[in-house]
């Protein structure tokens, strides 16, 4: 059986982000056949500058890109500032658009805010990812809200519910891989 990579990608530079503890907890439950790895630059990455997207790129830029680039599928968790993405994180899917590596990817996210929150960070995602060529797995971007409090220590959900939703959402992706 034919191991798929999954990239997971937090929105978030918060060091207890309930996103990025959902991600953490992909690891925790991504199905046989599935390697889960968690992307970690995102508070490293310089702004984005056009007149910067030449070879020689920044090396964070470019470890981000050959991460995405040696991905069969990407995950996103992210928060919602102000209505929309968090800037560090859009500066990140700015980063892509030269690129081309995330062109054609599978892809999908999870919300992990209460009930009708969050709302303008994910349709902000899915314009930004129609733009930059994924595929958006549909079946695979779901809300599942978070309490703060299903955090565990280890940064891992331990909401049985909650965990059972993210390993099936894992399982809808790898099918598209």
């Amino acid at each position: 059986m034919r191991t798929s990579r999954l990239l997971l990608i937090s929105g978030s530079t918060r060091a207890q982000s309930t996103n990025t503890a959902v991600l953490r907890t992909v690891q925790e439950v991504a199905p046989p056949g599935m390697m889960a790895v968690q992307y970690s630059g995102l508070a490293d990455l310089p702004a984005f500058n056009p007149d910067d997207d030449v070879e020689p790129l920044d090396v964070t830029v470019a470890e981000m890109r050959a991460q995405i680039a040696a991905a069969d599928a990407i995950l996103f968790c992210t928060p919602e500032y102000a209505g929309t993405l968090p800037g560090s994180f859009k500066n990140l899917l700015d980063w892509t658009v030269g690129g081309g590596e995330i062109y054609g990817k599978p892809v999908a996210w999870i919300n992990a805010a209460a009930q009708g929150r969050g709302l303008g960070a994910t349709a902000s995602l899915e314009t930004v990812l129609g733009y930059v060529g994924t595929v958006i797995i549909r079946p695979a971007c779901v809300q599942i809200p978070i309490a703060r409090d299903t955090v565990a220590a280890d940064g891992s959900i331990t909401d049985e519910t909650a965990r059972t939703q993210i390993a099936k959402v894992c399982t809808t992706l790898i099918r598209h891989t």
